[in-house]
């Protein structure tokens, strides 16, 4: 019987922990506005979780920063603030000032990253930015052209 209640109990809490982290469904018994208020936060706090690690690709976005990532990351589960501000960069890759676009260029040549798998180093790589080029040789990274 203990066995069945622990089994029962994990279900819930999964289902809880997908409805606030990943947009699932409400699992029965749980008040929704207070779901719902907890996932938002949650949210917010990967928004500023990625904002420490991408720094120039928060500052881009200014005031609209968290709520552009909030909408964004709504329904996507997260895969820790390194990938997802590397996932929500390409994603707006379009978008990206400068300081964000040089940001991710230099990320995209110290890692390979598949956005399935995590990061792995790289050896060498290269990549453009509007008026430069920035390359990594054995851990070496340097940029060329207008800073």
């Amino acid at each position: 019987m203990t066995a069945d209640i622990d089994t029962e109990l994990a279900a819930a809490q999964e289902a809880l922990v997908r409805a606030m982290t990943a947009g699932g469904p409400l699992p029965p018994g749980f008040d929704e506005g207070g779901v719902r208020a907890a996932a938002h936060a949650i949210l917010r706090k990967r928004a500023g979780e990625v904002a420490r690690v991408w720094p120039a690709l928060a500052a881009s976005y200014g005031q609209d920063w968290t709520g552009t990532f909030v909408r964004w990351a709504a329904g996507r589960p997260t895969n820790g603030s390194l990938r997802d501000g590397w996932d929500f960069a390409r994603a707006h890759k379009d978008d990206l000032d400068r300081g964000a676009a040089l940001e991710l260029a230099l990320m995209e040549t110290r890692f390979t990253y598949d956005a399935a798998s995590a990061p792995r180093p790289r050896r060498m790589a290269i990549r453009r930015i509007p008026g430069s080029v920035a390359f990594q040789l054995n851990g070496q990274t340097r940029v060329i052209g207008r800073p």
